[in-house]
């Protein structure tokens, strides 16, 4: 295995040439700098596994360094350790409150310096070993979710496509009207699935908050816009012997909303709402109410409810709870754009669930229109 980089970032130099001397007799590669910014120009060329750094320094001092390490894509989960003669609570205080992962103090002991410079390593290496797990776990469920919901479609298009072009001299006009319909049904699951993956796009392009900015204005009748997007998805509730109600107050002040980023949101609630809803006469209700400065939309469904500890995972993207034994179809995107498409309003989104009694999702949303748009 190759020996862990560290980078030492400090000013004196017998100092320096002591503690480089103390890493490389426990086997450290090490790197020296005399200032934060010698320091930031040696991870120009290569990136330390730890960082050792003075406080007290000329040209950047170590918090200036700490900053600026922690700036940098590849700096963010690099530990980080003070080593200065400053001992008064408030400088440890300002160390730790920084984020820096260990705080040592002149004149250095050298077995408390490699204790605490394996301690943190080890503690790094653990933090990297459960994040690559968690990635690989997430890229085998992305490639498992992408492919099922393209080859799904894919088959109800070719298949029905061949039949009919096979069969078409003796197909009756309602055979041929079936067979259309099933052509139908894969596309629009195509079509669900693009528009998704391309609205995550916009979300992470700054696109969508481009739009938001252009779109937002108070709405006077912010009650109607609720009813207006839930009982789009009468007909769905309908088919899933679902009823859809919806409850507002007489009266509302208006809510700053880019309408059709707030309907999105809603939309995508209303939808999971009937489709969990399992059993005929389940009841989905939308109710809106204002709580202080805030305005809420609560989607309340009476289905299969979220285990407690499955809660938490419920708004990441691609991830889908009991895909199989619910038969899901989707990416599992619908909440994570939801949640995403209500935070460029300054709002959020929450959940409280009973497992096999049902789910209330509410989106909050502020009375006043975000900052950067007053």
């Amino acid at each position: 295995m190759t020996a862990p980089c560290i980078l030492v970032v400090e000013d004196h130099e017998p100092l320096l040439n002591a503690i480089r001397m103390v890493l490389q007799r426990a086997g450290y590669t090490v790197l020296t700098a005399t200032d934060g910014q010698k320091g930031l120009e040696v991870m120009e060329r290569v990136r330390p596994d730890l960082i050792v750094a003075d406080i007290m320094m000329p040209n950047m001092d170590g918090y200036e360094f700490y900053h600026a390490v922690r700036a940098r894509p590849d700096g963010l989960t690099i530990p980080f350790i003070f080593l200065t003669a400053r001992t008064t609570r408030e400088d440890i205080l300002r160390g730790k409150s920084m984020g820096a992962e260990d705080y040592l103090t002149k004149p250095f002991d050298p077995e408390e310096l490699l204790v605490v410079v394996r301690s943190r390593l080890k503690r790094a290496g653990e933090i990297q070993q459960a994040i690559s797990s968690e990635f690989d776990q997430l890229k085998r469920q992305i490639v498992t979710v992408l492919s099922h919901e393209l080859r799904t479609p894919l088959t109800y298009i070719t298949g029905y496509t061949e039949l009919a072009l096979e069969e078409l001299p003796s197909l009756s006009p309602g055979e041929l009207q079936q067979f259309l319909e099933g052509i139908r049904r894969g596309s629009d699951r195509l079509n669900w699935l693009v528009q998704d993956l391309l609205t995550l796009i916009r979300l992470d392009t700054g696109q969508a908050a481009t739009e938001f900015r252009l779109l937002v204005r108070p709405h006077e009748n912010f009650a109607e816009v609720v009813r207006q997007t839930v009982y789009r998805y009468e007909p769905q509730a309908t088919q899933n012997g679902v009823l859809l109600e919806v409850r507002t107050p007489p009266e509302l002040p208006p809510v700053p909303i880019c309408e059709p980023f707030f309907a999105d949101a809603l939309g995508r609630l209303v939808d999971n709402a009937i489709k969990f809803s399992r059993g005929k006469g389940k009841r989905v209700v939308v109710d809106v109410g204002v709580a202080g400065d805030w305005v809420e939309v609560g989607v309340n469904d009476e289905g299969v409810g979220i285990r407690p500890e499955e809660i938490p995972l419920v708004f990441e993207r691609f991830r889908q709870i009991d895909r199989e034994q619910m038969e899901q179809q989707g990416v599992g995107l619908g909440l994570a754009i939801a949640r995403e498409l209500v935070r460029l309003h300054g709002g959020d989104i929450t959940v409280e669930s009973v497992y096999g009694v049902g789910s209330r999702f509410t989106i909050r949303l502020p009375l006043t229109p975000p900052i950067a748009d007053r």
